[in-house]
């Protein structure tokens, strides 16, 4: 039993209540202990219920004392020993400290990145990879089958766009830039020409109904793309499981379409079938009126799929907050279909936007779209300067390291303003202070490794007297578990940013005070101190590891 569901079971027996009508968190401050619980106030029993409650909660092997606080919050101490043995834990457990097997059994889906092909991977679609990956990495560390579905942007009318300008101009060489370059021109035309418009539509109608020319066209401009995602994905070190666009349901989206005919879910309006969706005002489109299908009937389409492949218990839509109104009537068509059920839940993360410094969507000082390379590139270059002789390998890590922190340190939901300086603050909540402290502990375990006084485990020989910055970090290492499932419930990464950053601020302060190598106090305090650092060192490195981010050795 861990620490949390002993405290949990406690309270729960002491205050007659459920385990699961418990709520524990941790207090703000430091002198209110490590567990609070408002089960008091719950019950309605007030602060002589919660004397009650705590004078029924004896100390034990894990709990050292219970005190009431304020109108009956109960606050809960956890014996040093046990926060020493957490130590022990960390150590011994090294990689796997912080894993759980709650999600044995279970499956979860993961749609995320998800960039256009026949367009460069832009800044847009950053959050989606960087939030997606972190997800799918804290849903396997609990113990469920992940899986990571790149839902590419590869099917619609947009393409009869470019299949008409390839057809006309049939390019010697054919690149990104020579896509995006042909894609803009059409809309240029068309301003002047306005039948260009139902000629890109003929020629979407063309590729949906197997025309051996606009197959031809559309494989080379999936082939250039592919080709320009892969290689940001490898600097980027995103390796996503599947590549399921939605040209891959392009056979299965007649069964939607006839399903809802058949439920009589589906009507015609002005040429076109649609579903209404009961308290939303507009209806979501299945087929348009000129016979071309839409984004709706592939994304039916697909959870059909997922579900009859996968069975999933979840399904977590890693996509851009704009997008809101449209999962909304895609989940709700879902269920009127009978495609999902009570037993799946499909999410919505609704991420926010990259904003530049004015508030406006980020861009490029002529206006175009970021390309997501050119930021990545500069990162890497910003990475070169923040110490004397930062080899190519460690300048990616870190350049790498920081756009990615930099943007789960926020909130899913916020809008985020891109700053180049906050982003390598090497002393504030940045992933390169989070990297160089790992490299900190791992430079001072390197002077203890294979001596006499290398880390020793015997923890029942250390002193329980700690002075204060000792119990900082006992007292917040032992929470890294309890974060990690908080994160993925929450489908919030930045919980992890968060917990990472107070643990590195508590060991530097830790450090800056106290020797660690030579205390004044002899060998007990050393082994205690060098074993500390280590824990503090493996969780930062399993923390940066769930948000995708390298940990250098060295910096």
């Amino acid at each position: 039993m861990d620490m949390r569901t002993h405290v949990r079971e406690a309270v729960a027996r002491a205050a007659g209540a459920e385990p699961d009508q418990v709520k524990l968190e941790h207090p703000e401050l430091a002198q209110n202990g490590d567990y609070s619980t408002n089960i008091a106030l719950v019950l309605k029993k007030g602060k002589a219920g919660a004397e009650k409650i705590k004078n029924a909660i004896k100390p034990d092997n894990v709990i050292a004392k219970v005190e009431v606080a304020g109108p009956g919050f109960i606050n809960i101490w956890i014996r040093n020993e046990v926060l020493v043995s957490i130590v022990k834990e960390v150590i011994t457990q090294a990689r796997d400290f912080g894993k759980s097997s709650s999600g044995l059994g279970k499956r979860v889906i993961i749609d995320y990145s998800a960039p256009n092909i026949a367009k460069a991977f832009g800044i847009g679609h950053l959050r989606s990879t960087i939030i997606g990956q972190a997800l799918y990495n804290l849903y396997r560390f609990l113990g469920f089958e992940t899986i990571g579905d790149n839902h590419l942007g590869d099917w619609g009318t947009q393409f009869g766009k470019l299949l008409y300008m390839l057809d006309r101009e049939n390019p010697k060489r054919l690149n990104i830039e020579v896509l995006e370059e042909m894609y803009v021109r059409f809309h240029q035309m068309a301003q002047e020409d306005k039948s260009l418009e139902e000629k890109a539509r003929e020629w979407f109608v063309k590729l949906e109904q197997g025309d051996a020319t606009a197959r031809n066209l559309w494989k080379q401009c999936w082939d250039v793309s592919m080709a320009e995602f892969y290689r940001i994905y490898d600097l980027l070190g995103v390796k996503i499981d599947e590549t399921l666009g939605e040209s891959f349901y392009e056979d299965k989206m007649g069964a939607v379409i006839e399903e809802a005919k058949k439920k009589g879910l589906a009507h015609e309006s002005e040429g076109a079938w649609v579903i209404e969706i009961p308290g939303m005002e507009v209806p979501l489109m299945i087929l348009k009126s000129d016979g071309a299908t839409t984004y709706a009937t592939r994304d039916l389409a697909t959870i059909a799929y997922r579900m009859k492949r996968w069975q999933p218990v979840k399904i977590i839509y890693e996509v851009g907050g704009e997008q809101g109104l449209y999962f909304a009537q895609i989940f709700q068509a879902a269920k009127m279909l009978g495609y999902t059920d009570e037993r799946t839940e499909l999410v919505h993360t609704k991420h926010g936007l990259y904003l530049d410094t004015d508030g406006k969507k980020f861009s490029t000082r002529k206006g175009k779209t970021v390309k997501l390379e050119e930021i990545l590139l500069e990162a890497v270059e910003r990475a070169k300067k923040l110490g004397e002789d930062v080899n190519e390998e460690t300048a990616r890590k870190v350049g790498i390291g920081a756009i990615k922190y930099f943007d789960l340190k926020h909130g899913v939901q916020s809008d985020i303003v891109f700053d180049w300086e906050k982003m390598f603050e090497l002393q504030g909540n940045s992933g390169p202070y989070l990297q160089y402290t790992y490299a900190r502990t791992q430079s001072i375990i390197s002077k203890v490794q294979g001596s006499k006084s290398s880390i020793q485990l015997d923890t029942e020989s250390w002193t329980l007297n700690f002075n204060d910055e000792e119990l900082a970090g006992l007292r917040w290492i032992y929470r890294f578990p309890e974060v990690v499932e908080e994160a993925a419930n929450r489908y919030s990464p930045n919980l992890v940013c968060n917990y990472l950053f107070e643990l590195a601020a508590r060991f530097n302060t830790f450090y800056n005070k106290h020797s660690i190598l030579t205390p004044p106090e002899g060998g007990q305090t050393k082994q205690f101190r060098v074993a500390m650092t280590a824990a503090v060192g493996q969780v930062l490195y399993n923390g940066l590891n769930l948000l995708g981010i390298e940990a250098p050795e060295v910096m």
